[in-house]
């Protein structure tokens, strides 16, 4: 087993395991700001930030006076809708959900930067190897992340994430009733895909550290280059299982 110090660049997959990414916050809001212009408010001693669309219709706010709850919500007005992520759900997915916004008001200046899935969640499902389990419930292929689609609740879609009910692990995204449904695909399409992410390996969740399911491997001092090392890593981690 490799052994990493705390302040050690890591990738990290399956992405659910990898926890917030504290480090790349600014990913989720920075673009609305800086490329959209979309206005901001900041109030730096609650520790809460928001950012508008220009017409008033969609609100993104991060919050972290909750130490680990709910630090992220995108509120849409006419018709109602919401997401909220809690502390530990990666960047990444969030970020993937932020970042589209722009476009569902139909402000396509990004496009190329920023794709859109056109992926349909079975196909994603599919594409990942999630298992169904249950009416409407998906699970990853560790057991550690479930998605929960109930159309007739008031959340309909719901993804949810332990490992082995450690407290660190933990988090919750939902998207309630008239959320657009390719949203849900963008963050589930950012989230399951088998690509690594970066994380400091102090800030990855400590049961993941030494957790068999997840894969580890260095940015820095791989003999090739990091993404490779890691795909090697995925697939010698896959062979051993079979």
């Amino acid at each position: 087993m490799t052994h990493f110090a705390p302040q050690d660049r890591v990738l990290v997959s399956p992405r659910y395991l990898a926890g917030a990414g504290i480090d790349r916050l600014a990913d989720a809001i920075g673009p609305l700001i800086h490329l959209f212009g979309w206005p901001s408010e900041h109030d730096p001693a609650a520790g809460r930030l928001t950012v508008t669309s220009p017409d008033g219709s969609l609100f993104v706010t991060f919050n972290s006076s909750h130490s680990h709850g709910q630090w992220w919500s995108v509120t849409h007005h006419e018709p109602f809708w919401e997401a909220r992520f809690t502390r530990q759900t990666p960047i990444e997915a969030i970020a993937a959900v932020t970042q589209a916004l722009p476009q569902l008001l139909g402000d396509d200046r990004h496009l190329d930067r920023i794709p859109l899935t056109t992926s349909t969640l079975a196909e994603i499902t599919d594409l990942n190897h999630w298992h169904p389990e249950g009416s409407g419930t998906f699970i990853s292929p560790d057991g550690h992340c479930h998605l929960k689609h109930a159309p007739a609740q008031e959340i309909p879609w719901r993804f949810r994430h332990h490992v082995y009910d450690g407290f660190d692990t933990h988090w919750d995204a939902s998207f309630t009733q008239d959320a657009p449904e390719q949203l849900v695909a963008q963050f589930f399409t950012h989230l399951a895909t088998t690509a690594p992410v970066e994380r400091t390996f102090g800030d990855v969740p400590h049961l993941v550290q030494d957790l068999d399911a997840a894969v580890i491997t260095p940015v820095r001092g791989a003999v090739v280059n990091p993404h490779a090392h890691h795909a090697g890593a995925q697939l010698d981690r896959a062979m051993r299982r079979r």
